[in-house]
């Protein structure tokens, strides 16, 4: 009869020989080695699912928490749980022009994830409001007795650490940062109330707090922070996207990257209040930019990823706010007017019988204006498109490509991948009496107003007073409604040039039902590096749980799995070796020779060929 014979030198030398008759037997294996076959495959599977497959499974989880990190900005509304010891704090306080606020923030302890950022939120107290707290009048009052400062923003320091637990006093970073009213005042008075900042604040309290952390900040800065703090409440930043969701291609300047970074699409942010107009929106291309205009800067932990560095181009207007330009308008109608009657030798305006007309106020309305030697009356004529014409100058363009609002340099928008918000006055045109706030419509925007500018200021009187308009509007609105939608109409698309098809602008007031601080930006933006500790923590804790990463030959998890089988196979074989050996053995131990072990005889030769 044939043999077959074996010969193997990995992972041991050895050599084996199969009889044809002894392989039948051999393929039809016992229950005890189908058992211990299965349980060696089950071992394998398991470690197959757990080294290999644990980095989709980790992939699918990363996007479970950026979804539930996401909505947990959006629908926070629990009050704060302080006796987590893992939870952060941060003040912030907002000295602006008409007082100051302190805005309290929390954030859990940072994943150690250097791709992610602190999940900041703002506090809430046990009836589940903000913690935050407003007095008036504004610092800048204080300008002529700067040593009564600390005494001023006793009462918000205060109050912001009977909400922070007493042990997280000295980890808690503390910012004061001032707006437009201390802008105004000259250095000298500046630098004498922070320095009485500076000075008394940390007798007093316990927080982090150092001679950087209060100042006064630009206009540019504070878009800045609005800018980050919207599309931080968006989840623009969690760089997780899914299928449809909107994404930009960015060139990032001193990246080693050949290619652009794809990630999602920041929002563009447009505000206008009463004194100052802002643009601020994300630069994605590579593009010459005045560095007045541009702020570039890294939220990232790492300055070394660029990840999430964004070049963002902001632009303050000052005059360009509603109620500046009204009345940038009334004084243009008082120096014409009285230009106009002592050339002609006319008396319009100077008397109610015979008033100037307005295109800018609803029709009939009665209007005066000027100081009392001078008042002008004027009587709505309500005719929107006249009064946006007349308004045109007053946006002072020039005729250079890429220019807006007063000639200043603005980059071009990718309008068909692009979206932008606006808030205060964008708003309040929109939705207090117009009742069209969210989506703009341009063209049916202008048609509303138009109808609006156009009715008699007896019917809009009557429908104020039977409460057809939101509940806050009062008749200061209804009055200059008009003049501030052509306003509006005329910034935003004569001055920033946006389309009139233009469909991705939404006004709103709030954010997922939340009002957005400019603070809330600058907290994220200035706690930026703090993550750097946790991260450490974090490699240090997972050198042992993910020693996988150190071979490269799991990675490739063919490699890994033949192997695994070679081993198998080599172990199963050498079982039935031994196997074979035992069973020859036994068969040459017949009974007759078994009495020699009861006598203490000599144990015999025992015959063993291999």
């Amino acid at each position: 009869m044939g043999r077959i014979s074996c010969s193997c030198l990995f992972p041991a030398s050895w050599h084996f020989s199969l009889s044809t008759q002894v392989l039948p037997r051999l393929l039809i294996p016992s229950i005890r080695q189908l058992l211990f076959s299965g349980l060696v495959l089950c071992l394998i599977g398991l470690l197959y699912i757990l080294l290999v497959s644990g980095k989709g499974y980790a992939n699918w989880t990363g996007n479970e928490n950026h979804f539930h990190r996401h909505l947990a900005r959006v629908t926070d509304v629990d009050a704060t749980d302080t006796s987590n010891p893992n939870l952060n704090y941060g003040l912030v306080v907002d000295c602006g022009s008409s007082g100051s606020r302190v805005f309290v923030y929390c954030w859990p302890r940072h994943n150690g994830n250097p791709h992610e950022l602190l999940d900041i939120r703002q506090m809430r107290d046990q009836n589940r409001k903000p913690v935050v707290m407003k007095i008036k009048p504004g610092i800048s009052e204080l300008a002529k007795t700067p040593e009564k400062a600390s005494d001023y923003i006793y009462p918000l320091l205060s109050f912001a650490a009977q909400h922070i637990p007493k042990n997280k006093h000295q980890e808690t970073p503390l910012y004061i940062l001032c707006t437009a009213g201390m802008r105004v005042l000259p250095v000298s008075q500046q630098e004498a109330l922070l320095e009485d900042l500076r000075t008394d604040i940390p007798v007093h309290f316990n927080f982090l707090f150092s001679d950087s952390h209060v100042e006064v900040i630009s206009g540019k800065q504070e878009g800045v922070y609005a800018w980050i703090g919207i599309n931080f409440v968006l989840g623009r930043f969690d760089h997780v996207h899914n299928d449809g969701e909107a994404v930009v291609e960015v060139n990032v300047l001193g990246s080693d990257q050949q290619e652009a970074l794809v990630r999602k699409r920041t929002a563009g942010v447009l505000d206008m209040g009463g004194v100052s107009t802002q643009i601020a929106y994300e630069v994605p291309k590579t593009e010459e930019v005045a560095k007045n205009l541009l702020a570039e800067f890294n939220l990232g932990c790492d300055a070394h990823r660029t990840e999430h560095v964004y070049r963002v181009y902001v632009s303050t207007f000052l005059g360009f706010g509603g109620n500046a330009a009204r009345h940038r308008y009334e004084e243009s109608l008082l120096r014409n007017t009285a230009a106009r009657n002592k050339l002609f030798g006319q008396h319009v305006g100077e008397t109610p019988e015979s008033p100037l007309l307005d295109p800018c106020l609803p029709t009939d309305l009665q209007d005066e204006i000027g100081p009392a030697p001078q008042k002008l009356h004027l009587r709505g004529s309500g005719d929107f498109d006249h009064c946006r014409q007349i308004l045109q100058p007053f946006l002072n363009r020039t005729s250079e490509s890429h220019t807006s609002l007063s000639g200043v340099y603005q980059p071009a928008i990718d309008y068909s991948n692009s979206q932008f918000y606006g808030f205060s006055e964008f708003y309040y045109c929109t939705e207090d009496v117009l009742r069209m706030g969210g989506d703009y419509n341009a063209s049916k925007y202008a048609q509303a107003a138009k109808s609006y500018c156009a009715t008699q200021w007896k019917t809009l009187r009557e429908r104020f007073d039977s409460g057809l308009y939101a509940s806050h509007t009062d008749l200061h609105r209804l009055k200059y409604q008009c003049f501030k939608s052509a306003w509006m109409y005329e910034v935003l698309h004569s001055g920033f040039s946006f389309p009139a098809n233009y469909k991705s602008l939404k006004t709103a007031l709030l954010v997922y039902d939340k009002e957005v601080q400019w603070t809330l930006g600058a907290i994220l933006y200035r706690t930026r590096f703090l993550p750097l500790r946790d991260i450490q923590q974090e490699s240090l804790k997972g050198v042992h749980s993910h020693w996988r990463h150190s071979f490269s030959f799991v990675n490739n998890h063919y490699l890994f799995l033949a192997c695994f089988f070679i081993v198998f196979l080599s172990i199963m074989l050498y079982l039935l070796r031994l196997r074979r050996i035992h069973r020859r053995t036994a068969q040459r131990c017949t009974p007759s020779s078994v009495p020699w072990l009861e006598e203490g005889l000599g144990s015999p030769t025992l015959p063993i060929n291999l």
